[in-house]
């Protein structure tokens, strides 16, 4: 990455996340002694959003809070990461989203999802940044919102030339059968996990000899390119010129709760400065892999340097 300053934004859900780390999640009708906690505000949106600031962007939340004390504290934590909260809305008649994660001694982690004020981001309150977005060098979007607030940010990015970056998790308001909105296909680059994708386009199976045909398939129906993630499998890339499989980074892994934020919030601040899609992929890895070796949310992100001491090591 170069020294240019670059604007990112990040439109996502914002949670209040509370973390018990375990040596196993309980079973129905047992308890069990928790050995670490992490209290924060977490959710795609502030972790991607934070992993842009990290890596030296100037970075936009786009997202909905409820009223309260909740609200402020996530404010207040975002601003600390050097995030851009003037476009949080509130509900004040709705709880910010609340997420409970368990995390086990191997890394895998279990959580319970509310919500809460996400599911009232409206399309007229993200008309209501076109300017931040039609100034932003990438904006970065996770599904998981209502159906048309996505559809409106993939629609004035898109109007204003910035380059699109989509987690095409499934919209808030959306069941398991239904069809993805048409303008998810419409963007510069879509970044599932291969269970995701393999969802999307249908496929029975999710394995690495599918994924190059799973990315295949997203590219033929309009994307400019798609970045399928697999975990310690690395990631597949597919264009309409190539394939490419790049590799992981190898770490003892600790808590995998953020790292595919780590990933796309890396990416994006790559993709914001540099038109280089290997190299913006071998940064997010190495982002993604830094995250997993941390018990936590936010405090799990990398620093840029962090990011690239790693990639020296592995050069």
């Amino acid at each position: 990455m170069n020294g240019r300053s670059a604007k990112v934004v990040v439109v996502g859900s914002t949670y209040l996340d509370i973390a018990l780390k375990c040596n196993a999640v309980p079973v129905p009708g047992e308890s069990v002694s928790g050995s670490g906690l992490a209290y924060a505000v977490t959710g795609p949106g502030p972790r991607q959003a934070i992993q842009a600031a990290n890596c030296g962007c100037k970075v936009q939340l786009i997202s909905k809070t409820g009223g309260g004390y909740v609200s402020d504290t996530a404010k207040y934590n975002l601003l600390q990461y050097q995030v851009d909260t003037g476009y949080i809305y509130t509900a004040e008649s709705k709880h910010t989203g609340i997420a409970v994660t368990l995390v086990d001694s191997d890394g895998d982690n279990t959580s319970i999802i509310y919500e809460g004020a996400n599911t009232a981001l409206l399309a007229s309150e993200i008309r209501n940044a076109e300017q931040v977005i039609s100034e932003a060098d990438v904006c970065l979007i996770h599904g998981h919102l209502p159906t048309e607030a996505i559809v409106e940010a993939i629609n004035l990015a898109k109007i204003g030339g910035t380059k699109t970056i989509l987690n095409p998790a499934r919209p808030i308001e959306a069941s398991a059968s239904d069809d993805l909105p048409m303008e998810y296909f419409g963007v510069d680059l879509i970044i599932p996990n291969l269970y995701e994708a393999a969802d999307i386009t249908d496929q029975s199976t999710a394995s690495i000899r599918t994924a190059k045909m799973i990315g295949s398939d997203l590219v033929a129906r309009g994307v400019g390119k798609a970045i399928i993630t697999m975990g310690s499998r690395g990631c597949v890339m597919v264009d309409r010129d190539c394939t490419d499989h790049i590799p992981a980074f190898e770490i003892e892994l600790v808590d995998q709760t953020g790292c595919g934020d780590a990933f796309a919030g890396a990416l994006a601040a790559y993709c914001a400065v540099k038109d280089d899609i290997h190299g913006a992929i071998e940064f997010a890895s190495a982002a993604g892999a830094l995250a997993c070796s941390k018990f936590g949310s936010a405090e799990a992100l990398p620093t840029k340097a962090e990011i690239i001491e790693l990639l020296q090591k592995h050069s």
